[in-house]
């Protein structure tokens, strides 16, 4: 049987070696007593092997186990300190030893030291009697060495510093006889040495002092009045020297906790019993009430398991005569589940960043019932769907970890209710809130409400205008939440985006750094990021088409007429044309769009306004009559073209008709038109040399002509040689393609086709417009180029030279 203990022993000791993380090392102090704040208990460091700082480093703190913390630890120099002043008789009673009980819990990694402190007793209290004198009753036929039992006094201290000793005033009947029973109290009686003789002396007062042991020594006294009676020869008796209850912890005052009764055998006075107290600490007078008359003991006090589980008294029955009997009665108390479990929040890592791994520590607190038994054993939970889990560890403490990933964008805080329950009947919870803030990181890029938008400007703009604005919202705060707007490298045409558009880098607003023109860019594209200011820093961009929108900022352009300034542009009209002869086409372009560039056309001045009419739309002028021989040679129309723009603009052209009688004949005569308007405004004598020149000068002309025709009648074939068109040069602002006439562009090409007869003077002449019906007649030698239509001037000096050539021939 010995060697299977041994063996027994030595599992416990494996078993011991192999859990070192289970068990927490144990540290043992002691202090004296009503020892002054910020005194050195001792320094833990050494004990615990650990280096300076290491204890700040792994965050220590000391836990006490009691609800009044009595100590504090320096986590720099390692000094376990007096917190507040310690009394051990109201701490621990007359409990020996006094512990206190803390603990020092270490973070990174966890690990906790339990540490006892055992409070050493001073010599503070002086030994204290119940009364301030004791009357006693002794018949006088009392036989010598009887011995009558009086109340010790009460010293709080402990061990030498208690009571040690009584002495006695000097007299001659009485001592003391001072006993030491099992549990170290020292209880006195006093013995009669010599019989008393009540004739004599009837009554004597003593004096009773009780001396400690302690440095330096204290005492106390009490009188002790003896009163000498007659004879008394029966003492009353219980039925049983000691009796035991069993009270309830939450039973309420008043309650019977237990009825004594003695008997006397005398009669008369000396039987008459009264009961008391006897040798009685004073905190059964606080918790329990003794009716002298029936016995009955009621609780007046609040019981407390969790400061004391027992109590022990004495029960004195003192009959008329003097004599007593004793018995004790016993109490122990009953726990009940009176007391809630206590949440005791240790650290708290509040903020906690959002990317903050799994299993990360949140809050290590500890939970504690001052109950036993299954009321004092405890659970501990939190709410549910919550990322956040419990661990137990070890004495009770748990962790609050992180258990599924954190987004502060959808919980921005928790308030966590931690639930302990114990497992009494019934069970007593108590919660406790603890609240964890969720710190940002940049997670989240801004993000712009739509991938690409457009906006609209229109052109001739003044630069730094507003064109609109991009916003972009970045979930989360502070600076990873500030955006800054900047523009993307690109390309507009043939220059940088950068200098056509600017953004605001705060707001998002887009300006226009120049004045656009739509006629040379219709719309372009930018693109805008927004960035916000985490690190690193996310991004994200937003498509910006810039659309300028045409304004009527160009006045219609004249293609036929062309005004060059040069010479005006001359029409040939047969004297012959009927009503509605298409005279020529007037064709205007505009740089505009849209209804910018719908042109309309209106006579606005003419020589005859009855004569000609032009078509609103296609703008052809036609004859509204047939000419006569009463209108003037020389017909000038002012045209002017509209666009449909607001405001309106536009552009007038001077066109000069000319009707000309005998058309087929290949040597038309031209008429020349002056440019100005001032020339015809000489003076009369002037216009009268001038015509009389003209008529002397066409006489001698045609009688010329008409001799070299007769000298050149050999030459049957008269040929007529018309210059091909002449188009005037290209502009580059006028659009290359044109629609029909009702857009106010050019029409297809008309033909000419010119039939000349042989033998006569007479031709049959076709005449239909061209593309652009400018004509140059000239010598059919020389090259085509560019002319105006001045070139019409030119006819009659070309028919001169032909002549004169005839007239040599």
């Amino acid at each position: 049987m010995g060697d299977s203990y041994r063996k027994e022993q030595g599992l416990y000791f494996l078993l011991f070696l192999c859990l070192p993380g289970a068990l927490s090392i144990s540290l043992h102090y002691s202090v004296p007593e009503e020892k002054k704040r910020g005194s050195l208990v001792a320094n833990v460091l050494e004990d615990l092997k650990l280096g300076t700082g290491e204890l700040s480093a792994r965050r220590a703190q000391l836990v006490s186990k009691n609800t009044k913390h009595y100590f504090q630890l320096d986590t720099k120099t390692g000094n376990l300190l007096i917190n507040d002043k310690i009394d051990r008789e109201t701490l621990c009673g007359q409990t020996d030893p006094c512990l206190l009980q803390s603990e020092i819990v270490l973070q990174n990694p966890l690990k906790i030291y339990s540490i006892e402190i055992k409070i050493e007793d001073v010599n503070d209290n002086v030994p204290k009697f119940s009364k301030k004198a004791f009357d006693l009753e002794i018949p006088e036929n009392v036989s010598p060495n009887t011995h009558f039992p009086l109340e010790s006094a009460q010293d709080e201290d402990l061990g030498i510093n208690n009571i040690q000793n009584y002495t006695l005033s000097p007299n001659e009947h009485f001592r003391l006889d001072v006993k030491s029973e099992e549990d170290g109290n020292k209880y006195v009686d006093l013995v009669l040495e010599k019989p008393l003789d009540r004739e004599k002396d009837s009554h004597f007062g003593l004096t009773l002092t009780a001396v400690d042991g302690g440095e330096p020594q204290r005492t106390g006294t009490v009188k002790i009045n003896i009163d000498v009676l007659d004879i008394n020869d029966n003492s009353p008796e219980f039925t049983h020297s000691e009796y035991k209850v069993r009270l309830k912890e939450n039973s309420p005052q008043g309650a019977l906790v237990f009825k004594v009764g003695a008997t006397d055998l005398d009669f008369g006075s000396n039987a008459q019993i009264t009961y008391s107290f006897h040798r009685v600490p004073e905190k059964i007078y606080d918790l329990f009430h003794l009716n002298e008359i029936t016995g009955e003991i009621t609780l007046s006090g609040q019981l407390d398991y969790e400061k004391e589980t027992s109590y022990g008294m004495s029960i004195r029955a003192t009959d008329g005569g003097g004599l007593s009997g004793h018995c004790k009665v016993l109490v122990d108390v009953e726990d009940v589940n009176d007391n809630v479990p206590e949440v005791s929040v240790i650290s708290i890592n509040s903020p906690l960043a959002e990317d903050s791994p799994l299993e990360t520590l949140v809050a290590l607190f500890t939970v504690t019932d001052r109950d036993s038994g299954d009321n004092g054993r405890t659970m501990c939970s939190v709410e549910a769907k919550l990322p956040f889990m419990l661990k137990l560890t070890m004495n009770n403490y748990y962790q609050l970890v992180v258990q599924s990933p954190l987004d502060r964008e959808k919980v921005s805080e928790y308030n966590i209710t931690i639930t302990a329950v114990d497992n009494g009947s019934p069970r007593l919870t108590s919660t406790r809130i603890i609240n964890i803030q969720i710190s940002d990181v940049n997670d989240n890029p801004p993000v712009f409400e739509k991938s690409s938008c457009e906006m609209q400007i229109r052109e001739n703009n003044i630069p730094g205008l507003l064109i609109g604005s991009v916003r972009a919202a970045d979930l989360d705060t502070e600076k990873n939440a500030k955006v800054t707007y900047s523009l993307l490298p690109g390309k507009v045409t043939d220059g940088l985006v950068a200098s056509y558009i600017s953004v605001n880098s705060e707001s998002g607003n887009l300006y226009a750094l120049r004045s656009l023109d739509y006629e040379q860019i219709k719309d372009f594209k930018v693109t805008v990021r927004a960035t916000d200011g985490g690190s690193p820093p996310l991004s994200s961009e937003v498509s910006v088409r810039v659309v300028i929108l045409d304004e009527n900022d160009n006045a219609p352009f004249f293609l036929y007429p062309l005004q060059n300034s040069t010479s005006p542009c001359n029409e040939l009209v047969p004297k012959s044309v009927e009503a509605g002869y298409l005279v020529t086409k007037v064709v205007a372009v505009d740089g505009d769009s849209g209804q910018n560039s719908w042109l309309s056309y209106e006579l606005l001045k003419a020589t005859d306004p009855g004569l000609f009419s032009i078509g609103a739309q296609n703008g052809e002028v036609r004859t509204r009559r047939a000419l006569t021989e009463r209108d003037t040679s020389k017909q000038r129309l002012l045209i002017v073209v509209r666009d449909n723009g607001l405001p309106p603009q536009s552009s007038t052209a001077m066109l000069h008709v000319l009707p000309v009688g005998g058309f087929s004949d290949p040597y038309m005569k031209a008429v020349e038109v002056s440019k100005e308007e001032h020339e015809e405004d000489g003076t009369l004598t002037l216009y009268l040399v001038i015509c009389l020149a003209a008529v002397s000068f066409v006489f001698l002309v045609c009688i010329v002509s008409f001799a070299a025709i007769k000298i050149c009648r050999r030459d049957s074939r008269e040929s007529f040689i018309a210059a091909p068109p002449h188009f005037p040069p290209a502009r580059p602002d006028i659009p290359e393609n044109c629609g029909d006439s009702q857009s106010g562009s050019l029409s297809r090409s008309y033909h000419y086709d010119v039939c000349l007869t042989g033998g006569s003077l007479s031709s049959e002449f076709r005449f239909l417009r061209p593309l652009i019906p400018v004509f140059s007649v000239g010598d059919p030698n020389l090259n085509v180029n560019q002319t105006t239509p001045s070139a019409f001037q030119d006819i009659p000096d070309q028919a001169g030279k032909e002549e004169s050539e005839e007239k040599v021939k």
